[in-house]
Order: structure tokens, then C-alpha cells, then sequence
């Protein structure tokens, strides 16, 4: 684990490479070049997942490439796309169909479909040597986010996870200021949210026959076999346990990133959660989550708290101003940072005595032309698997992990393991249906 840390070195060493790209820390695992003569050659994507958020990551892959191979559980969706805007792709309802007809022709997948599906689809592809754009959350479960990471890192991909802030210049800019000093040394962070705007709270809904348009038992793909019913395709899933990871998981992979990239919050070592309540079938309706992370060789040990479903930070630590829907508020011995939106696209305002340092950091010329100019042999995207995606998807999830426990777990994130509750690695590890494989 060590030698995937950054420092403060690291970060201004980074920054100084601005006009050559990323150094350092962001570059884990090296990058695995195209084969062919020409770096300007035609990438040949597989998008899986069209509709919803998946529509437009297929648009970014058909504008810098040529889409060759959809996939898609939903027949009309499917159909429309192939119509419109991709003429010609071959059509799949199954991944793994995909890959073993089409696989030959693909360099590159987008994988945009629900949560519980991201790992099994994305290591697939991956161990058969195609880059990898994963939409946020990168995985379902911590252990799936760490496999990512290692293959990603063993084959010599090109990949990216689809929290597109991270390519937020303004964003790199606050963490940067972070890392210089501007509020002193951080004792917490606070990062809330609007969501959920989807139901939470409530039960497993009753059994119905699906659409003719959907394939049910593809869409379940490596979840646990259950019956169809209202409330799952096309949006609200990510409220259940079994297939989302709830506003947590929806958001946390935006609003914390900037302080995941100015602070190194990963490896806490303890995450406790309050909630409206756990029912295991669907996430509660609102909870707090307060991480505790021990000091590293760039900061002092901090907490950072997470606040969901109408939840707030206390409003005196605003001094007066006004608390927007989301953001993250940055506590310090100097003073404070606040930073509204869910990608500091709103800008900053400092409290106290904080003040903003001269800052370099490194510019970004896309979120997903990072992606493609690594695929060509260029530098890796900032969010990459292994030195990033994976380990702020493991912080995220450590959090849902706790609402789950329903009280404090001590975490141990070297064995990957609850050191008070052992019980709790059915959770972190999850078991895949038969015709899927986690371990390859």
C-alpha cells in the first residue's frame, strides 16, 4: 500500500509537470499502448449500458473513436440507440456475449450500467486486455473496488471512473490550497448532499412480470436471483442494498473528491453511522457517517462526516453563511474553506484566518479525453483505477458499510477486513451468482 501514496512532494513534483502531464502518484501500474503504427488511430470502443448515464458516455466514446459493439438489457433502449446514433454496432443484451463475439474488435469499454454490475462486467473485460471507463461508484463492494484496482494495474490498462470533477481545474485548484497550507493543519471535513432524490426506506416491492423490452435475469447479471417489481429499472435501483449504494455511493465519489485529492483520505481506520433506520433491503432515508483517518506524512489525523437525505453540518461552523444544497466545508487551526456544489464548480469562500496560497497544479484537457489520450500511450487519467478510483471507492463505501453494521467498525484496510465485526465480510466480499466470476 505504501508505495501507492502521495505526499506533498509528490502533489508539487505533479504540478510542476503541468505542461507534460501527470507524475507521481496519479500514474499507478503503467499504461498499456494501443497496437498499432499510428498514436492517432481509431480507438474501437464497446459501450455497455445507452440510456440514462450511459448515453452520454456512448457519445463521448462515439466522438473520439468508433462505437462497434452495444450492449444493453433493454430492448427498445437498445434498438433506439443502434438507430440513431450508432448504425452498424453489433447489438447484445449479455456482456459476456459481447466479449466473446465482439472482443476481437474492441480496444475499449464503457461500462454505465447499475452498480452491482459494474465489477462483474468491468473485470471481464479487463482480464481480456481492454481499457476501462467505469461509471461512479466504481464498484458495488469494497472488495470488488480493490480487485479493479489490481487487475487494472497487472494488465497495464488505461482507465478511468466516471466522476468527471476530478477533471475539474477549479477542484484541483482547492486541493491543491489544501495541500499549501490555506486553513493550517485539518482537524475535520464536511461534505453533504441533496440526495437521495429516488425512494429510500422502504421495502422490497411486490412481484410483477417485467417488460417485454427488459431482460430481467440479465439485468440481476451477478446480483441475487429475485422476482421483478416496480421501483428497479430504469433509475430507482440505487435505494436497495442488493443493486445501488445509495445517496452515499451516488455522490460521495463527486462532493468528497476534492478533499479525497487535497487530504489522502483513504485507509480510515474507524467509520461510524447514525440513520433513519436499516431494514437491509433498501438504504434508510437519510444518515450521518463520521470516518476517522489516522496521520500520514502530509497531514495530521482528521475526520471527515457525511451528511445525507435533508442532513447538515452544524450551521454555526458557516459563520453566517448561507448552506447550500451540497458541498464541502474544510475545518482547520487557520480557518476554514467552503467549497458549495458537488464539484467545487461554484467556486470557494475562506473563513477565519485561512488564506489562498500560490498554487500549480496539473491541468486537465477533459474528463474523458484523459481517458483516450491514456488509451493512446499517454499519461494515465487522473482518475485511474489503481492509484485513485479504487481507494476513493473503498473510503466511499466504508461508509455504507457502517449504516449497514449499525455501529462503530474498526477497520484494518491493509487485511481489507472489520477487526470488531467479522461478520461483516459477506458484505465487503460479495458471493456472485453462478455465470458470473469475481476472481476470473
Amino acid at each position: 500500500m505504501a508505495k501507492d501514496r502521495f505526499s506533498r512532494r509528490d502533489f508539487v513534483k505533479t504540478s510542476a509537470a503541468v505542461g507534460a502531464g501527470f507524475a507521481g502518484y496519479w500514474v499507478a501500474g503503467g499504461v498499456k499502448a494501443l497496437d498499432s503504427t499510428s498514436p492517432n488511430e481509431q480507438i474501437q470502443f464497446a459501450c455497455i449500458g445507452i440510456s440514462g448515464k450511459g448515453d452520454s458516455d456512448s457519445n463521448d466514446a462515439k466522438s473520439h473513436g468508433k462505437v462497434v459493439a452495444i450492449c444493453d438489457v433493454d430492448e427498445g433502449k437498445l434498438n433506439e440507440a443502434e438507430k440513431k446514433r450508432f448504425k452498424g454496432a453489433q447489438k447484445f443484451n449479455d456482456f459476456r456475449k459481447m466479449l466473446d463475439e465482439a472482443g476481437k474488435g474492441i480496444d475499449a469499454v464503457t461500462v454505465s450500467c447499475p452498480d452491482h454490475n459494474h465489477a462483474a462486467a468491468g473485470l471481464l473485460f479487463m482480464r481480456a486486455g481492454k481499457h476501462c471507463f467505469c461509471q461512479k461508484p466504481l464498484t458495488h463492494t469494497i472488495y470488488e473496488a480493490h480487485l479493479m484496482g489490481e487487475v487494472a494495474k497487472e494488465k497495464k490498462l488505461a482507465t478511468q471512473m466516471g466522476n468527471q470533477g476530478t477533471a475539474d481545474n477549479n477542484l484541483r485548484k482547492v486541493a491543491a490550497m489544501l495541500r499549501a497550507g490555506a486553513v493550517g493543519n485539518v482537524k475535520e471535513a464536511h461534505v453533504w448532499t441533496n440526495r437521495p432524490i429516488w425512494p429510500q426506506g422502504g421495502k422490497r416491492p411486490a412481484e410483477k412480470q417485467p417488460p417485454e423490452n427488459l431482460h430481467w435475469d440479465l439485468w440481476l447479471g451477478a446480483a441475487k436471483e429475485r422476482p421483478f417489481g416496480d421501483g428497479y429499472h430504469p433509475f430507482a435501483w440505487r435505494g436497495f442494498w442488493d443493486f445501488g449504494t445509495g445517496a452515499l455511493g451516488d455522490m460521495a465519489c463527486h462532493t468528497v473528491n476534492m478533499p479525497f485529492m487535497g487530504l489522502d483520505l483513504f485507509d480510515p481506520i474507524s467509520v461510524e453511522a447514525q440513520s433513519s433506520g436499516n431494514n437491509k433491503e433498501m438504504y434508510p432515508n437519510w444518515s450521518t457517517i463520521k470516518f476517522e483517518f489516522p496521520k500520514n506524512e502530509t497531514r495530521p489525523a482528521l475526520s471527515l462526516t457525511w451528511y445525507d437525505g435533508g442532513k447538515r453540518p452544524p450551521s454555526e461552523l458557516f459563520e453566517g453563511k448561507n448552506i447550500e444544497a451540497s458541498g464541502a466545508l474544510i475545518v482547520g487551526d487557520k480557518g476554514k474553506l467552503y467549497a458549495p456544489g458537488d464539484y467545487c464548480e461554484k467556486g470557494f469562500t475562506l473563513l477565519g484566518n485561512a488564506t489562498e496560497p500560490k498554487v500549480e497544479y496539473p491541468r486537465s484537457p477533459g474528463h474523458f479525453e484523459e481517458w483516450v489520450r491514456a488509451i493512446k500511450g499517454g499519461e494515465q487519467a487522473m482518475s485511474n483505477f489503481p492509484g485513485y478510483a479504487s481507494r476513493l471507492t473503498q473510503t466511499i463505501l466504508l461508509g455504507n458499510l457502517a449504516v449497514w453494521a449499525g455501529k462503530k467498525v474498526e477497520w484494518d484496510a491493509k487485511a481489507m477486513k472489520s477487526t470488531n465485526m467479522p461478520e461483516l465480510d459477506e458484505i465487503i466480499r460479495p458471493k456472485y451468482r453462478s455465470g458470473y466470476s469475481l476472481e476470473g
